[in-house]
């Protein structure tokens, strides 16, 4: 991304469209709208202008301006509405990167240069890539609690008490020879410090919950070759996503199913029937079927009649529930199933899907909204508690203390993106769509 340029981007959605929002931000703005308005709009407020492209008329549309430093990206910025036709857009953007310093918008430059100018950290700008693609309620509550600074003010609390902290043992450091500066903390530096460590021991704890809010309830149909997984997908999704045969090993990859559960984010995951096989093909679909299974947050041990096997007793730390397919038969391979279903007359599926419901939510179960769900959540925090954890060990010796505090200070700046902002910024914006 290259600073200093005007950008410019079609900032909704597809086009045809009844509306399209063409925005540009930088310091060429004000002579761009100008010219395609004919005069500057008051600041903030829509005007209906005839917009046009070397003296003629692209279009009759709704314009503003939002001068520097007010505006979503620091910059001066405008917007203008048009009508979506593609031809509309066409001609407004050829005509706009017509003028010298003026280019096309990178996926997320918007976005980064409103961290740039101090407008959004980088929790917040986190947040904000979460709500443009959140699908559930769930998504939608977490990412908009962090795109407004829920977290960031939580950061910086714990910031503030550790500079209380840390400033209390470097007094002792630099007035030592002061009579009035006690050689011992004082009781409440101590309540302080416990506090805050319990405090970032309840946040690292909630990553898991947020995690699932953010990424989805993880749920793997797990079993044999047979068993009835795709055919258990296919009635859980209502569509026929899956091919279901009678050969054994038709599924040999991972497919997900992502589904909204009353506004819990749960994904269904197919996957190979588990065998020994002399095929190269179904042995790597039995291994990535493993490793989905270690990773899901709840594991479905589907087991047809015909199937006198043991259970599943493979690596997991997650709940495995045995379910007993094809009950239309008249009768089970498992003793004593925690589930019976059927596809075929649909016995037991409700059931099932309101006790995945109530896992779902018991797993994200709790309080105030979650606002970590993040590896680098997780990190930093971490990261913060070991050096908290070390004060306690390191307070006869006060520098190595008062390091510590400061170190559990940057963990927390990197989340916040106040330090080493760069390489999170440069992966995190690959996924901005362009024009945001």
């Amino acid at each position: 991304m290259r600073g200093g340029d005007t950008i410019v981007a079609l900032s909704s959605g597809s086009l045809p469209s009844g509306v399209a929002v063409i925005r540009i931000s930088g310091p060429a703005t004000r002579d761009i709208l100008g010219a395609l308005a004919g005069q500057l709009p008051e600041p903030r407020i829509l005007s209906l202008r005839p917009i046009k492209i070397d003296g003629e008329t692209v279009d009759h549309g709704l314009v503003a301006f939002f001068p520097a430093p007010h505006s979503f990206t620091g910059e001066d910025c405008a917007e203008l509405q048009v009508h979506g036709a593609p031809a509309i857009v066409r001609a407004l953007l050829r005509g706009i990167c017509a003028y010298v310093g003026v280019r096309l918008a990178e996926a997320g430059e918007f976005t980064r240069r409103a961290f740039e100018q101090g407008k959004l950290d980088l929790t917040e700008v986190e947040g904000l890539g979460d709500l443009i693609i959140a699908e559930t309620e769930g998504q939608r509550v977490q990412a908009l609690a962090r795109m407004t600074g829920g977290l960031s003010e939580k950061l910086g609390a714990w910031r503030l008490q550790l500079l209380d902290l840390r400033a209390e043992i470097e007094a002792r450091l630099d007035f030592s020879d002061e009579g009035d500066v006690s050689d011992d903390l004082p009781a409440d530096w101590f309540t302080s410090l416990g506090a805050l460590e319990t405090a970032l021991e309840t946040a690292l704890g909630d990553v898991q919950r947020g995690r699932i809010i953010r990424e989805g309830f993880r749920v793997a149909l797990a079993g044999r070759p047979n068993a009835g997984k795709s055919s258990l997908l296919n009635a859980l999704a209502k569509s026929d996503l899956a091919i279901v045969s009678d050969e054994a090993g038709t599924t040999r990859d991972v497919r997900e199913v992502p589904l909204d559960l009353d506004g819990q984010l749960v994904i269904f995951v197919d996957m190979a029937g588990l065998r020994q096989s002399d095929s190269a093909a179904e042995t790597e679909g039995v291994r990535r079927a493993e490793a989905e299974i270690r990773t899901a947050d709840l594991v479905l041990w589907l087991q047809a009649p015909d199937d006198n096997g043991e259970a599943y007793e493979g690596a997991t730390e997650s709940p495995v529930w045995r379910v007993a397919t094809k009950a239309d038969l008249g009768k089970t391979g498992l003793a004593e199933p925690d589930h019976i279903v059927s596809i075929v007359d649909e016995t037991g599926l409700a059931g099932l899907i309101a006790a995945i419901k109530a896992e779902a939510g018991n797993n994200i179960a709790g309080g105030e909204t979650v606002l970590v769900s993040r590896e680098r959540d997780r990190a930093a925090l971490a990261e913060a508690l070991l050096r908290i954890r070390e004060v306690h060990v390191e307070l006869a010796a006060p520098e190595i203390a008062a390091e510590a505090l400061r170190q559990a200070s940057d963990a927390l700046a990197r989340l916040i993106g106040t330090l080493d902002p760069e390489q999170v910024l440069d992966r995190l914006f690959i996924h901005f769509c362009i024009g945001k």
